[in-house]
């Protein structure tokens, strides 16, 4: 497993390297391989690599793909990739690593909000367009993969687990529709709730995509 991270701020501010180490200290443990931050201004990246597939740095992340203006933050695997490149080596994009991350981002290129049903995997990723200003957000259909977020007026917060979003000043009271749920289904609470007011869980089967000013449009 992987741990992903990060920002996009709506007041001007920009994402800050110590907002993101913190964040990423919470969820060193998911990838103790390599770590990495990627940041733009509004926009910033954290992500814990645990190497499984194509080992070298062409697999690092945050990916950036400088022909495409895309950057990529994932978590999970992509079973079908390879079939995947092929049908887009076809569409005439070409490859610099041998990695499934940087699939997801050609696919996305190609068939935009729609790549997600051409992936057989489990995942959790997160796309900054730097051409249009959007952020796509999507988790697997079985939600096998965790993805987290907190939203407020300032800023979209994601991470791979609640501690990293708590430890940059998420909301910690408590949500009591959550707590009666933990109660009543066995410990379970469903998406999109959680047990932290200011925490959410993405559903399974979900995409999110926010643009510069903090509109989030959701679709399952």
């Amino acid at each position: 497993m992987c741990g992903i991270c990060g920002q996009l701020r709506f007041d001007y501010k920009s994402v800050q390297s110590e907002t993101l180490s913190m964040m990423m200290s919470k969820i060193a443990r998911r990838g103790p391989d390599a770590s990495g931050q990627w940041a733009d201004g509004k926009i910033g990246f954290g992500h814990q690599r645990l190497s499984i597939i194509d080992l070298s740095n062409y697999g690092a992340q945050p990916m950036k793909d400088e022909t495409l203006d895309l950057v990529l933050v994932f978590n999970g695997t992509i079973y079908n990739y390879q079939s995947l490149r092929q049908d887009l080596i076809k569409q005439g994009y070409t490859f610099f690593s041998h990695s499934d991350t940087e699939v997801i981002i050609k696919a996305y290129h190609f068939w935009g909000e729609d790549c997600v049903t051409h992936l057989d995997g489990m995942f959790a990723f997160c796309i900054w367009n730097q051409k249009t200003n959007l952020l796509f957000v999507a988790r697997d259909r079985m939600g096998i993969k965790p993805l987290y977020f907190s939203l407020t007026d300032q800023v979209f917060s994601f991470a791979s687990n609640t501690q990293a979003l708590v430890a940059i000043g998420a909301n910690t009271g408590i949500n009591s529709v959550a707590l009666q749920q933990q109660l009543s289904l066995h410990g379970v609470v469903p998406a999109p709730n959680t047990i932290l007011n200011g925490v959410n869980k993405i559903e399974p089967a979900t995409t999110l995509t926010i643009d510069a000013k903090g509109k989030v449009v959701e679709k399952t």
